[in-house]
């Protein structure tokens, strides 16, 4: 059974990652207007009909903007922890109550083929998680907004065969850059953003003969440029003996489009 992973829109003006097997399709986060992710789906053959459930991080306009609507477009079931729902449920208009689930962090939910295990992570929302998604014999993980390294997230990525992992920013383009300062603190505080030179250094720990993928993703606008962020970390693995490019692949999801389909 094949695994297929798109980025479709990753970035602080959006975020959406499509994952599927041969019997099940989901949605990570809707932060973009339901008709980019009916172009995102489109463009890989698929479209909002198949969607069996959509997966929500937390609830920042950038991953819940087109929840709503597409959840009422296409009746699909919207996933996410208590206090995600309590935060964003105004704002994503009328769901029906068949399409309000819940999940727990640390518990696998199961969809058809597949187990999501939501996972904690440091960020300032109402209950934010990261999602390892299973199946028979892989598993890929979704892991961004993160403010600082902990042990669950480093648990929850290790030994996956994909991973998407936020490298967010360069630390001195931060301090350098024209952001007031409070919102500076925010970034690079314990609940803001990875930077790309943690970003490798989580990488180098918890990779493993395992990992044949790395996505560098929610890349700001304004503190990092692609060429920064990819040459930054591969210099933090090079200097722990892991070499990009032949075993290990490495790629950006793209802030505005569909980064290339990965079939595990």
């Amino acid at each position: 059974m094949s695994v297929k992973f798109c980025s479709i829109a990753s970035g602080s003006s959006g975020n959406c990652i499509y994952v599927a097997t041969d019997h099940t399709r989901i949605l990570i986060d809707a932060g973009i207007s339901g008709k980019k992710i009916e172009a995102g789906l489109a463009a890989l053959s698929e479209s909002g009909e198949k969607i069996d459930a959509l997966f929500i991080t937390h609830e920042h306009m950038d991953h819940i903007k087109g929840a709503g609507i597409f959840s009422r477009r296409f009746d699909i079931p919207i996933y996410a922890t208590m206090g995600t729902w309590q935060a964003m449920e105004s704002q994503l208009g009328h769901i029906i109550p068949q399409n309000k689930r819940f999940v727990y962090e640390e518990e696998a939910c199961v969809i058809n083929d597949i187990c999501v295990k939501p996972f904690q992570i440091p960020h300032d929302a109402a209950e934010p998680v990261g999602y390892r998604i299973e199946t028979e014999k892989t598993a890929v993980a979704i892991a961004t907004d993160i403010g600082h390294v902990t042990e669950t997230v480093k648990e929850n990525i290790g030994g996956c065969k994909l991973i998407l992992l936020e490298a967010n920013h360069d630390e001195e383009m931060v301090k350098k850059g024209s952001y007031p300062w409070h919102l500076k603190q925010r970034i690079l505080g314990e609940k803001g953003h990875l930077s790309n030179h943690t970003a490798g250094a989580l990488l180098s720990e918890v990779m493993s003969g395992k990992t044949e993928h790395v996505f560098l993703g929610h890349l700001s606008d304004e503190n990092n440029t692609p060429h920064l962020a990819f040459d930054t970390v591969e210099q933090v693995l090079r200097e722990n003996k892991i070499q990009v490019g032949t075993y290990l692949k490495m790629d950006l999801a793209l802030r505005h489009s569909n980064s290339h389909l990965v079939e595990l």
